[in-house]
């Protein structure tokens, strides 16, 4: 299958799926606190998603029961939100936003930390944030997908960290879930030739253990296999002539986020 290649009036209503999907997910931050279900954030999603104009992506996508992952703690991504999770000080959680508009898709999410944390949990985030940045920087016409996990593994390594690679990034568009698969382990100068036009999302599982996983009985949660903590972010990205575009700019700088 071919990778389309946004033009004009598609890159601008990306912008605007990509601008519902991180006005959500700040809306989502400044609500979070300990004591809050993982079940309410589901809900504030649905009613912020409805109040731009957009639907949740998420919401019924192969049978995935919610219209928000919330993904706490050891829980590397896929959590489903329920009643009777609540969170707690010292978690970390991580939101995945992704909200359709005008029949395009702007998909997001970040790790945000619940009270006071430990400096583990402080350090698996920050780690996965810079992941992610690092990701974007080398994003250009022309770089090789590899390129992009090839950064992400040497900056989490460095940090004694572990990348999962059983999951990856993907195009965006049209479709939530698109080609390329963008993984984010890999060697620089192998994969695909990016090119200006193309729109993928970069959004690195970063492990404080070891990088093994694997899914619980709902077919959806994964976990990391050493229960230790996992961590997140997550932008939608236009390949440019010079560079990238974030699509999913955060309106402010949540806590955490």
């Amino acid at each position: 299958m071919g990778i389309p290649l946004m033009k004009g009036t598609e890159i601008e209503r990306l912008r605007l799926a990509g601008q519902a999907a991180a006005g959500t997910l700040a809306y989502i931050a400044s609500k979070l606190a300990p004591g809050i279900a993982t079940a309410d954030i589901d809900q504030w999603v649905r009613e912020d998603t409805a109040r731009r104009g957009g639907t949740p992506s998420q919401l019924g996508y192969k049978g995935f029961p919610a219209a928000v992952c919330t993904s706490r703690n050891h829980v590397v991504c896929h959590g489903i939100p329920r009643p009777d999770e609540r969170l707690k000080p010292g978690d970390i959680v991580n939101v995945d936003v992704t909200t359709c508009l005008h029949g395009f898709h702007g998909d997001t999410s970040a790790t945000f930390l619940i009270g006071e944390v430990s400096t583990e949990a402080r350090h698996v985030v920050d780690v996965a944030r810079r992941c992610r940045d690092v990701g974007m920087s080398v994003v250009r016409h022309g770089a090789k997908l590899g390129d992009i996990g090839a950064a992400i593994q040497e900056l989490a390594h460095q940090e004694g960290c572990s990348v999962v690679a059983e999951f990856g990034g993907h195009g965006i568009g049209h479709q939530m879930h698109g080609p390329p698969h963008v993984s984010h382990v890999g060697k620089r100068g192998t994969g695909i030739t990016l090119r200006s036009g193309m729109v993928i999302t970069i959004e690195p599982m970063v492990n404080l253990g070891r990088p093994d996983i694997r899914v619980l009985p709902d077919g959806w949660t994964v976990i990391t296999e050493d229960g230790s903590l996992s961590a997140q972010f997550e932008h939608t990205v236009l390949v440019t002539r010079d560079g990238y575009e974030v699509l999913t700019p955060l309106p402010a700088s949540p806590s955490g986020g």
